[in-house]
C-alpha cells in the first residue's frame, strides 16, 4: 500500500469517502462546521453534494489520501475564520492569531487501521503551511487510548495529534462519545 494524499478537487473522489451510499441521504458531507448552522440544517439530500461542488470552483477544500487511484481517506481543512470554530462557544479562541483548523479525518471503510490518518494529518499541515499558514489547529479526542465509536473518531485522538507534533493548549467544553476534545496547535 502506497499512501499517497493530494489536494481534494475532484468531487467525485470526495463523494467516495464522505458522501452518502444512497444519493438522496442527508449525510455530513463534511459541511457541518463549514457553514452556519441555519444554512447547514436546510441542505438536504443531493443540495448537500452540489454545495461542496460548489465550493470547489474556488479551489481545493481539504485534502484526499489515495492507495494508488482509489479515494481512500479525507481531511478537512481551512482558515478557521471560515468554519464555524471560529464562533463556537465550545472550542475557545486562545488568541487573535490568524490560525487554520483541521477538524475530519474520515477514513473509508475497508481501509480503517492501517495508518492512513497520520498521511492525512501530514498532508493537512502541508496543505496549510502550502497555503500560508503558520498554526494549525486540531480538535481530537482525549480517550487515553480507549476505543471511540466509528461515527465519532473523525476528529482524531490525542495520541494523533501528538505523534505529529500538536501540543496541546487548551481544554475545550466540547464531549464526543464521552471523550472531552482538546485543543491541540502545530506552529508551521
Amino acid at each position: 500500500m502506497a499512501i499517497t494524499v493530494r489536494p481534494a478537487t475532484v468531487f467525485d473522489d470526495i463523494k467516495e469517502v464522505v458522501g452518502p451510499k444512497h444519493p438522496d441521504a442527508s449525510v455530513c458531507w463534511c459541511l457541518t462546521y463549514r457553514l452556519p448552522a441555519k444554512e447547514n440544517k436546510a441542505l438536504t439530500g443531493p443540495a448537500r453534494g452540489e454545495r461542496i461542488a460548489a465550493m470547489l470552483q474556488d479551489g481545493p477544500i481539504g485534502v484526499l489520501a489515495y492507495d494508488e487511484d482509489e479515494a481512500v481517506g479525507w481531511a478537512a481543512v481551512a482558515p478557521r475564520t471560515e468554519t464555524t470554530f471560529d464562533r463556537s462557544r465550545t472550542i475557545p479562541r486562545v488568541d487573535d492569531a490568524d490560525v487554520w483548523c483541521v477538524w475530519c479525518i474520515r477514513i473509508k471503510p475497508g481501509h480503517r487501521k492501517k495508518g492512513i490518518s497520520h498521511h492525512l494529518l501530514a498532508g493537512a499541515i502541508e496543505f496549510a503551511r502550502g497555503h500560508g499558514a503558520t498554526i494549525l489547529e486540531g480538535y481530537p479526542l482525549d480517550n487515553a487510548g480507549e476505543t471511540i465509536n466509528t461515527t465519532m473518531a473523525y476528529v482524531g485522538t490525542k495520541a494523533l495529534f501528538e505523534s505529529a507534533g500538536f501540543r496541546h493548549v487548551a481544554d475545550t467544553k466540547s464531549v464526543l462519545d464521552g471523550f472531552p476534545r482538546l485543543l491541540m496547535r502545530l506552529n508551521l
